[in-house]
């Protein structure tokens, strides 16, 4: 049986109809499972449970952009509940690629610099700064080091010859006590929430997450920087 021009023409054109639609399909349904598996990542965050949340969000992962959000939610998990910045690095430089004039951008790349930092300092064991700011540094150090300690030897001679102590060393030690005195008598604390961690409590006081030994350390009930306990109050030194 012959087909006329214009039927064949009618069935090209119900063909490629039927594939597009297909192929439409398969899109609704990798992108509705996609939704599926961040919106139960969520949950677990929510809960706690930050292992599980991570698998479920890189299940969701499928190289698209429609997976940049799925990147910088991982990217905030890591950073704000984990305190892992290098992880955190990794998935805010992928949302960026997938989305480049994305609503989080500016976010992300401010993020990115305090992470960045963060592991630049963790890895020296001190404050970044420049050869020449060193330098710098150490010759203010050394001549107000050399200031101070004529001024210590000549307050001590004035001592010696009058029997009193040193006027440096009282005022020390009055500025030392009126410290704790105010510290105790104004302390700043925090109660934890659900879902806090040490890191994420230095960025509400700090804005930087690198700062969490330092309240570690200021509460020495602290066992675990990750597992608070909710309701507990911290002293945010």
């Amino acid at each position: 049986m012959l087909w006329s021009s214009d039927k064949l023409k009618t069935l090209r054109i119900l063909a490629t109809v039927s594939l597009l639609a297909i192929a439409t399909g398969c899109d609704r349904m990798t992108t509705s499972r996609g939704a599926q598996l961040a919106k139960e990542a969520e949950a677990k965050a929510t809960e706690g449970d930050y292992l599980h949340a991570v698998g479920l969000y890189e299940a969701a992962l499928d190289g698209s952009a429609q997976s940049a959000d799925v990147h910088y939610q991982l990217a905030l998990l890591y950073d704000d509940k984990m305190n892992d910045p290098l992880h955190a690095l990794h998935h805010f430089k992928r949302y960026l690629t997938l989305s480049p004039n994305g609503s989080h951008v500016a976010d992300a790349k401010s993020f990115m610099k305090r992470d960045e930092m963060t592991l630049m300092t963790s890895l020296s064991g001190d404050s970044v700064v420049t050869r020449a700011e060193v330098s710098r540094l150490k010759n203010e150090n050394l001549s107000l080091r050399k200031e101070i300690e004529e001024r210590w030897a000549s307050n001590r001679s004035a001592a010696s010859a009058s029997g009193k102590p040193a006027p440096g060393e009282a005022h020390a030690e009055k500025k030392t006590t009126e410290t704790a005195k105010n510290f105790n008598r104004h302390p700043r604390s925090y109660v934890v929430r659900s879902g806090d961690t040490l890191a994420s409590i230095s960025r509400k006081f700090y804005k930087t997450s690198a700062r969490w030994k330092e309240i570690r350390a200021a509460n020495p009930g602290v066992d675990d920087p990750e597992k608070l306990k909710v309701g507990e109050s911290l002293a945010i030194p």
